[in-house]
């Protein structure tokens, strides 16, 4: 084979490391460009805050939203349950405070107390430690306790639990087990150790007063027909119970006052919060979007390890030259980046005026590429731009991606946002009937009749990113 030499022209793009560190930066949220830029100062002697006590405080008092302020103010994305969480035969939005009947202001304190400083493995075991039981009881409740799911709930079955226990301790019985879920099942919170949702509804209201009105009628619906309950059949309930109409509502009434997750009141939920980028206020009658100068970090150079540098230039610098030159990207890529945040904001405003002022029924249809053309930007680009960072409005806490949704056709021609489908959706809901509620075919009706052609399956999938249960769920006893 003979050698050669060949030359071959071509292109392709290099990403410099000041490239790559903006597109780093910009995909960041707030909070998280903080602590990137915190390190970034460790390690950097050539990179200070303008003032550092200022700085400190100006991230401390900058308006921080919790995440739970968020979801109230945007559409919910994900359901909070599990699909292993035992509680399904229930719509969520059924149970009350979940507070247990009988309870008053006084036990309410003790409770946040209590569950503020321990978890329900820790609760259950203090009360386990000053129990009457013999020792090899309280192993055995022990054991249960360490078998409890965050809610409460027993989540092995007890011959596995007794099988798995036998070589551990000597001429166990199955009988011995039971005993000892018995035992828990007798500590606080009432229901605790339940199997599944209809005993731990029966334990909650078997501990009820014998008086209490409509515990007899409740406690057959929970042990027998909490399916039936749960699909709103009121014919087949009435008939397999020999009760009327009042009856059947009193017992519905006080299981959902009960607590469908008893140990989950001890379960410790993170809080996550979230610090505005833009705001957005109306002044003088156009909607004008603004950055947070507050949550803006203000960056410069060390003026002392600079001039030191430049009296000794000759002679190199070495690593110095080098911070300094990565400190000076990192102030323009900081500034770029809220820059760009800023653009986008505000093309996001001009094209939503309309949500601005009469809310998510007058959401518009709008497409990533749609910005892109308008600030010059790749895509990619906006898609980063609009991840985890956040717009404070006079409607609320949102999310730049909220303001970004497919469109359905309308008979005029149009086109109609699928949030404004969504909001219209929920407001149809909200005013119908309880005892007559729409199904999905009559929702797609209603809208055909205000011009928005929209499928039956639409509908449906759009009611369920709302988290609404469908026509037979939602009909009141």
């Amino acid at each position: 084979m003979k050698h050669s030499l060949q030359l071959k022209l071509g292109q392709h793009l290099t990403l410099t490391p000041q490239l790559q560190q903006s597109i780093r930066l910009l995909q960041l949220s707030t909070l998280e460009l903080n602590q990137e830029l915190e390190q970034m100062l460790q390690d950097n002697p050539l990179l200070e805050r303008e003032d550092e006590d200022d700085a400190d405080l100006a991230v401390a008092e900058a308006p921080a939203h919790t995440a739970e302020a968020e979801a109230q103010s945007t559409e919910p994305t994900q359901s909070e349950s599990s699909e292993s969480d035992p509680v399904t035969a229930l719509d969520d939005s059924d149970w009350n405070d979940y507070s247990s009947a009988g309870s008053n202001d006084e036990d309410s304190d003790y409770e946040q107390g209590s569950v503020a400083s321990s978890t329900l493995r820790e609760h259950l075991l203090n009360q386990l430690i000053v129990s009457p039981l013999t020792l090899r009881d309280r192993t055995l409740v022990a054991t249960l306790i360490d078998d409890l799911d965050d809610s409460g709930f027993l989540t092995q079955p007890l011959e596995d639990i007794t099988a798995s226990l036998q070589d551990e301790i000597e001429e166990l019985e199955p009988q011995e087990v039971e005993t000892a879920l018995k035992h828990l099942q007798n500590m606080d919170p009432t229901g605790v150790g339940a199997r599944n949702l209809a005993e731990c509804l029966t334990l909650q209201l078997r501990a009820l007063p014998p008086d209490t009105p409509a515990r007899d009628v409740a406690m057959r619906l929970t042990a027998h027909y909490l399916d039936l309950l749960a699909a709103r059949d009121v014919g087949k309930l009435k008939k397999m119970l020999g009760i009327d109409d009042a009856e059947l509502h009193a017992a519905r009434t006080l299981i959902l006052s009960l607590n469908p997750r008893p140990g989950a009141v001890f379960g410790a939920d993170e809080t996550r919060y979230v610090i505005p980028d833009v705001y957005v206020r109306k002044v003088k009658g156009m909607w004008i979007a603004s950055l947070n100068t507050n949550a803006m970090p203000k960056l410069r150079v060390n003026r002392v390890y600079a001039d030191i540098l430049a009296r000794h230039r000759e002679s190199g610098g070495g690593q110095l030259a080098t911070q300094l030159q990565e400190a000076r990207w990192l102030i323009k890529n900081v500034q770029q980046r809220f820059d760009t945040i800023l653009r986008v904001s505000q093309a996001i405003v001009d094209r939503q005026k309309q949500f601005f002022e009469h809310g998510d029924v007058a959401m518009r249809p709008l497409v990533l590429r749609e910005i892109a053309d308008t600030v010059e930007l790749h895509e990619s680009t906006i898609s980063r731009v609009t991840t985890q960072k956040f717009m404070m409005t006079p409607r609320g806490l949102y999310e730049l991606k909220y303001f970004f949704g497919s469109h359905v056709a309308t008979d005029s021609g149009g086109a109609c946002s699928s949030t404004a489908i969504r909001a219209l959706i929920k407001q149809l809901i909200a005013a119908e009937s309880g005892k007559k509620p729409l199904s999905d075919g009559q929702l797609a009706e209603v809208l055909s009749q205000q011009g928005i052609v929209v499928a039956r399956r639409t509908v449906a999938k759009y009611r369920e990113t709302l988290h609404i249960p469908p026509a037979n769920m939602r009909r009141v006893l």
